[in-house]
């Protein structure tokens, strides 16, 4: 190394010296290649959402028309060739609610659609017992339910559905209504 300058500082010198260092140094020539996204986007099943949703809205249409299934008066259904214990552990809410709809403030085509997108989503998960909160109607015309029977109806056709109940109060009583999903339904 030479000696310092007069008057040169530290800094002068050590560029001086990187300068002299790099003199025969050629700049790294850019890559050829291209860079690839690391994981593709998920893919969308397009054509599979599209059947669904024309199925929930052709089940909530139906769930509006004339009555053709009688349910009891106490608001409970029973799949025909099922034990009545099923029924009466189902309005003691004997197993455990895993996941709840709460259909307030909707008008009834909308929740007569919630109410088939929630059962057939709970089916994917692989759910058994559901909770549907319906409300007593206290703010409908009148003061008459008309979710109430809408969603009943609509439990009683579809073919999932084992049983529902109206459970206790502690439960929602009136204004609820608990669902006992068929385990084998799944995907």
């Amino acid at each position: 190394m030479k000696p310092a300058r007069p008057g040169a500082t530290p800094a002068d010198d050590d560029a001086d010296l990187f300068r002299r260092e790099m003199r025969d140094v050629s700049p790294v020539r850019p890559s050829n290649r291209v860079a690839h996204r690391r994981e593709p986007p998920p893919p969308v099943p397009v054509q599979r959402l599209e059947d669904e949703r024309a199925v929930l809205e052709e089940l909530a249409r139906l769930a509006g028309s004339a009555d053709d299934i009688e349910i009891d008066e106490d608001h409970a259904y029973l799949r025909p060739g099922l034990p009545r214990e099923v029924l009466r552990k189902l309005r003691r809410v004997h197993w455990v609610v895993q996941d709840e709809l709460d259909l307030h403030g909707l008008t009834g085509d909308e929740a007569a659609l919630a109410t088939a997108r929630f059962l057939a989503d709970s089916v994917r998960r692989g759910l058994r017992c559901l909770r549907v909160i319906h409300g007593k109607g206290l703010g409908s015309h009148n003061r008459e339910p008309v979710l109430k029977g809408r969603v009943r109806k609509l439990l009683a056709r579809k073919s999932e559905v084992l049983a529902f109940s109206e459970p206790p109060p502690a439960h929602g009583g009136g204004g609820a209504v608990i669902v006992l999903l068929d385990s084998k339904a799944g995907p």
